[in-house]
Formats: C-alpha cells, sequence, structure tokens
C-alpha cells in the first residue's frame, strides 16, 4: 500500500499559482467536511499543517480549495 500525503490546495479568486499545505492524517475527515460550509460563508479559519504550523484562511478570497493527494500520479481532473 503507498502512503499517501494529503495536501490542502487553495486557489485564491486573485488568481496565480495554487497555494499548497502539507496535512497531517489526523483530523483530515473533520476538515473535508468543513472546507465546504468555511468556503460557503467566507470565514477565516485556522488550519493546521503536517509541520505543526497554525495557519489562518480568509475563505472570503478563496476561489476553489480541495483537499489532495500529493501521491497520485495522473492529476487530471473529469477523466477516469
Amino acid at each position: 500500500m503507498t502512503e499517501t500525503k494529503p495536501a490542502l490546495v487553495l486557489h485564491l479568486a486573485s488568481g496565480g499559482e495554487p497555494l499548497v499545505f502539507a496535512l497531517p492524517e489526523e483530523g483530515l475527515p473533520e476538515l473535508a467536511s468543513r472546507l465546504p460550509l468555511w468556503l460557503e460563508h467566507g470565514s477565516t479559519e485556522s488550519v493546521q499543517t503536517k509541520e505543526e504550523f497554525r495557519i489562518s484562511v480568509n475563505f472570503a478570497q478563496v476561489a476553489v480549495a480541495y483537499i489532495d493527494d500529493l501521491q497520485r500520479k495522473g492529476k487530471v481532473f473529469g477523466l477516469r
């Protein structure tokens, strides 16, 4: 079984390259369930990174946010 490397990927509304933050495995399901609400409400939330930093994200400035596996090979969405 391959090791997964979960990451929070943020595409800012202002454009540019996405911001990618490595995430710890623990707490991942809870973060994934809250992410849509944070985007919908444009709230500012604190997220714990794998390196044990706590970052604050203003989701009002984020166009797209999702959790991705950095180990995944083909990163084309919508294709099977």
